[in-house]
């Protein structure tokens, strides 16, 4: 039998756990409230080491694999498996709806995890906010039940919600033997849990439809890569000597080379040749011709992932180095220089970039640079 289980914590303050009290599973909170003599979850440590932290989206699997190892009646598929952490893994992130804490085992599994999934509801006076969250998942490993695993991650998840996000309503559906538990963390119920699934028909041409698990596609859209695009040009002079542009807007890259974001409806070459014509005069030699390939992640100084193409401009003659117009609300200077000498003018990771490049020009084999991250 399932109960179905409520917490509404009171406002809480530092240090403070969601107290107990008395009502049924539909009741909005009413009763009285006590601390929770949950366990620190810095303490609970199976096997000596790890502790309880919060989930992020590269644990989307390891979560996916615990509900299905020791919470569904019937294993998930390896691609159903598939399917849930390609679902779960974004809504793990900061837009997400889902809240996680898991305890690491020693052996670099998962000891246990609570996951829970944050809605709004209407708000009610006691409750403005109006935030709601259902645990969705609560498993501990066999081998490592009766430590408090299950108690830390629970009590983490609660608190983090409460007092982090202002969530003023839980929900749970616990087992006979999991309530004790959860009356100690505060929540309160009744055996009175009503449910109903409606499966989708399959589409009528027999078709994937809405019964095959597959998103609309404005609806998986919204869970995949989010990225910005550029495309440079790599221009060298006649000695082969890199030539890049100096930014009057980013002390953190001083030194580019031609090029920058791509505009909607553009391919990467026509990035490439409209770049190059607004800042310099010139306009690259066709075809086009590929010299690298560069990908970012994403970090504190931009939100989304970067993935850029370089393009060969070929070697300048100094009349037409000399020819070059600045547009001075980007760029204040052209320098040519040796490649080494670059180095003490630029960001590691910057030169790095610039370095692979170059080594693609000269042996002909285009390059792959896939740390271009925000973080540097």
């Amino acid at each position: 039998m399932l109960f179905g289980f409520v917490a509404v914590p009171p406002p809480v303050g530092r240090g403070r756990r969601p107290g107990s009290g008395s009502g049924s599973a539909d009741s909005e909170g009413a009763g009285r409230h006590r601390p929770s003599t949950a366990v620190a979850p810095d303490r609970v440590r199976p096997g000596g080491r790890g502790g309880v932290r919060p989930a992020v989206p590269e644990d989307a699997e390891a979560i996916v694999r615990m509900r299905s190892a020791h919470i569904l009646a019937e294993p998930l598929s390896e691609e159903w498996i598939r399917r849930c952490a390609n679902e779960l893994a974004p809504r793990l992130g900061p837009a997400g709806d889902a809240r996680a804490f898991v305890l690491d085992a020693p052996d670099g599994a998962l000891a246990a995890c609570a996951l829970g999934l944050v809605h709004s509801a209407l708000p009610t006076p006691d409750r403005p906010r109006g935030l709601a969250a259902r645990l969705h998942i609560v498993a501990t490993r066999p081998d490592l039940r009766r430590r408090g695993c299950a108690r830390a991650v629970v009590s983490a998840l609660v608190d983090h919600l409460a007092e982090k996000e202002h969530v003023t309503r839980f929900e749970v559906d616990a087992s006979v033997e999991a309530a004790p538990l959860y009356r100690e963390l505060g929540f309160t119920g009744s055996p009175v849990s009503m449910r109903m699934t409606r499966p989708e028909p399959p589409a009528a041409d027999g078709a994937p439809g809405r019964g095959s698990g597959w998103l609309p596609p404005e609806r998986y859209a919204e869970t995949v890569l989010k990225a910005t695009a550029f495309a440079c040009v790599y221009y060298t002079d006649e000695d082969d000597r890199p030539l890049q542009l100096h930014s009057v807007y980013s002390p953190a890259h001083p030194w580019q080379l031609v090029g920058g974001t791509m505009d909607p409806g553009e391919r990467p070459w026509e990035t490439a040749v409209r770049e190059c014509r607004e800042e310099t005069g010139l306009t690259p030699p066709s075809p086009p011709r590929l010299l690298a390939t560069v990908y970012g992640l994403p970090g504190a100084g931009w939100p989304y992932s970067s993935l850029g193409t370089v393009f060969d401009g070929g070697r300048l003659t100094p009349a037409q180095i000399r020819g070059i117009v600045l547009d001075p609300r980007e760029h204040d200077e052209v320098r040519v220089l040796p490649l080494a000498a670059w180095r003490a003018l630029m960001p590691p990771g910057d030169f790095a970039r610039l370095s692979a490049v170059e080594r693609a020009r000269r042996t002909g084999e285009a390059a792959y640079f896939g740390t271009w991250d925000w973080e540097e």
